[in-house]
């Protein structure tokens, strides 16, 4: 039987790559896609996952609900810069969106799905927490129903790629990281920036994934990333920051992991959404996150190629 999935997305260059893979793998039974407010509004990023799901004729198969429209406590913070002003680096922007979004509220979809599907769930977070915090405060109970969560997001030994210590997607709602982070989850995966960094899409790889619609697609909308990703770090790569967090899910055994107690700071001047993991066990807490320590990148980087080739 194929794995049950959420996908939770704020749909920018690394977003939609993310949906490809799932949907191109053909192993998982994608139950729904919601969306959040992140790397661009709720709005653009509700239109951007339509427009990926209909560059794979599948926007009648999958339904999209839409969610928060900020975070829980903040303002906004797109990133803009790094995604485009559309949020896929300028693809597909003459596409026509056809298929409406699902009515209802992604939170409740989240709730509904699990409670329907019970211990059968895997949820696959590649944005800020906010829905899936929403749905926690909203029933509790969700975290004995769900049967795993896949987290992108955080840095553990490194540093930030929003501030010196945060990683986009908790410093952009550091208050839902930690409701999602102290509910209690059993099986909750932390794929940061650790190993994200790690996996990384140059042009030759592009090249491997053929000439197709789906290829050039790839190809123009990572342009403008590897660029920023060039500047900031010398190297021309996209950084498959939530392709890996799919990738978890199609095959834990890409990735090493261990138990550690992980908070997220939501009141320090310079270190807003930093996750402070407890190598050490100081604080004497029991571990909740399965941090992501290590990646088996070359055989992730096949995976995708093998899955998104024409």
């Amino acid at each position: 039987m194929k794995k049950k999935v959420i996908l939770d997305v704020d749909t920018g260059v690394d977003d939609a790559l993310a949906i490809l893979l799932a949907i191109r793998s053909g192993e998982l039974d994608i139950l729904g896609i919601t969306t959040v407010n992140g790397n661009v509004s709720l709005d653009q990023a509700t239109q951007n996952t339509c427009k990926i799901l209909k560059l794979l004729g599948m926007e009648h198969e999958i339904p999209v609900v839409r969610g928060a429209n900020k975070p829980l406590m903040r303002a906004a913070h797109f990133e803009h810069r790094v995604h485009g002003s559309d949020g896929l680096g300028g693809a597909l922007q003459d596409m026509q969106v056809d298929v409406l979004p699902a009515h209802g509220h992604a939170a409740d979809f989240l709730v509904d799905q699990v409670r329907q599907h019970d211990g059968d769930v895997t949820l696959i977070m590649t944005a800020p927490l906010t829905n899936l915090a929403l749905a926690v405060m909203k029933h509790p109970d969700l975290v004995h129903q769900v049967k795993e969560v896949i987290v992108m997001g955080g840095v553990v030994q490194g540093f930030g790629n929003v501030t010196p210590t945060a990683e986009y997607n908790m410093y952009v709602d550091p208050e839902a990281a930690k409701i999602v982070f102290q509910a209690g989850f059993p099986a909750l995966t932390l794929v940061g920036l650790d190993v994200t960094r790690k996996a990384l899409l140059t042009d030759e790889h592009i090249q491997a994934l053929g000439d197709s619609p789906l290829s050039r697609y790839i190809k123009e909308s990572t342009a403008d990333y590897m660029q920023r990703y060039y500047e900031r770090n010398g190297v021309r790569a996209c950084a498959l920051h939530d392709p890996l967090a799919v990738g978890v899910a199609l095959n834990k055994q890409l990735v090493t992991t261990h138990p550690y107690f992980v908070d997220v700071e939501t009141k320090s001047e310079l270190c807003d959404g930093q996750t402070v993991c407890d190598f050490q066990n100081r604080l004497l807490k029991e571990a909740n996150v399965h941090v992501c320590t290590d990646v088996s990148a070359d055989e992730f980087l096949q995976l995708f190629i093998h899955a998104l080739r024409a």
